[in-house]
């Protein structure tokens, strides 16, 4: 599942299988004590696409990624669905829609899972839904797998779970979710001995993601926005077209009418992971995540963990005046060395540590806290604001 563009009256669905299936349909209908809710449950005909199994070389043939919108739906309101065609059907899932308020509610943020999901990346996930299994969505900050390919993607949703059927996911790309530069028909080695990867994503992504389509044109899924109870959830790809980005965040942040606004993509401003320093990224956004105030950003990429003080303009904020707290974080099993180079701006840093963050908005205060795989709180936070003066 995916959250839409309007998530109090609608939710997105995609599922796939290898053998194409003629007409295939959600079936939705409001949740009830009984089975009785599928004698009104309607039907809701699905998107077909096909993908490569192994793009771009296409020698394994292909998946058949279905999508559809369930829409025309109540706020606040408990639905089942299942998905299918003719005779062959999954089981009944249930999720709620948000509300149409700025009301109390929560989320979980991830870094990356990247490698060994199924082994190392499912008592994360599981941990997460059993900390809080009331959280409305999951937010991933990039690398979902280490290449883009069906093995990988398996490992993911084995991980995931029934948790995917219930719990809608809202992703940024990472760089590994893009595809590899050939040359001469096989993938391109760079100049450090490794394949080349492009700014361009693969097709897995659109395939089994359905997911707004309101940010960058040629961006669409993975440059995009939710306004979800009091909170603008802004989601950005750092793979292409920055500036274009920057510019458009630029506009939508300039009529915002929600109390807080939270931005996810892959790269980290402030890096921690070893030799890097993403000053592209870094050059492109801070100039507007200052000037519209934003107050958290989440971030993967550094396979660390590191979460700065208020930030201004690279520097520390005093403690009552604006500022915006950066966090980069990491769920899979891969990890670097700590750079130090900006231990300065840092509350907190470590490594060699899967996390999961919950994060809990309530009216003028929103509060953060990091667990690790184990469920022990690693590290916590709270932002105010003064609401309704």
């Amino acid at each position: 599942m995916n959250l839409t563009a309007e998530p109090a009256k609608s939710v997105a669905v995609t599922w796939r299988t290898i053998a194409r299936t003629l007409k295939p349909q959600v079936q939705i209908g409001e949740a009830t004590s009984w089975i009785g809710f599928k004698q009104n449950a309607r039907s809701i005909n699905a998107k077909v696409e096909r993908v490569p199994l192994d793009f771009p070389f296409s020698k394994l043939g292909f998946a058949n990624y279905y999508s559809a919108i369930m829409d025309s739906l109540k706020p606040n309101t408990q639905y089942v669905y299942r998905v299918g065609a003719g005779t062959e059907w999954s089981e009944w899932s249930q999720f709620t829609t948000a509300k149409d308020t700025a009301t109390a509610f929560k989320f979980v943020y991830f870094g990356d899972p990247q490698e060994e999901i199924k082994e190392h990346c499912t008592r994360v996930f599981r941990e997460a839904f059993r900390t809080a299994p009331d959280a409305e969505f999951w937010t991933i900050a990039g690398d979902l797998t280490d290449q883009p390919d069906d093995a990988m993607l398996e490992e993911l949703y084995y991980a995931g779970g029934f948790m995917f059927r219930t719990v809608p996911v809202v992703p940024a790309p990472g760089n590994h979710d893009c595809v590899y530069r050939l040359e001469n028909g096989k993938a391109a080695i760079n100049k450090k001995g490794k394949k080349d990867r492009t700014n361009q994503l693969s097709p897995f992504w659109r395939g089994q993601f359905t997911l707004p389509e309101n940010g960058v044109k040629g961006l669409e899924e993975s440059c995009y926005y939710v306004d979800y109870q009091g909170l603008r959830f802004v989601v950005l790809n750092s793979n292409d077209k920055l500036q274009e980005q920057a510019t458009w965040l630029d506009k939508l942040l300039s009529t915002n009418p929600n109390t807080w606004t939270v931005v996810t993509f892959h790269h980290p401003f402030y890096s921690t992971g070893r030799e890097r320093d993403d000053r592209t990224t870094r050059d492109a956004f801070l100039s507007v995540f200052d000037k519209h105030h934003i107050d958290l950003v989440l971030m993967g990429h550094d396979h660390s963990y590191a979460r700065t003080h208020k930030l201004v303009n690279g520097t520390r904020a005093a403690e009552n005046a604006p500022g915006t707290v950066y966090v980069t974080s990491v769920s899979g099993p891969k990890s670097y060395t700590l750079n130090p180079q900006y231990g300065g701006l840092m509350a907190k840093m470590g490594t060699n540590v899967q996390l999961f963050q919950v994060i809990e908005i309530d009216g003028g205060k929103l509060s953060y806290k990091s667990y690790t795989a184990t469920g022990a709180l690693y590290d916590s936070f709270e932002l105010m604001k003064n609401v309704g003066m």
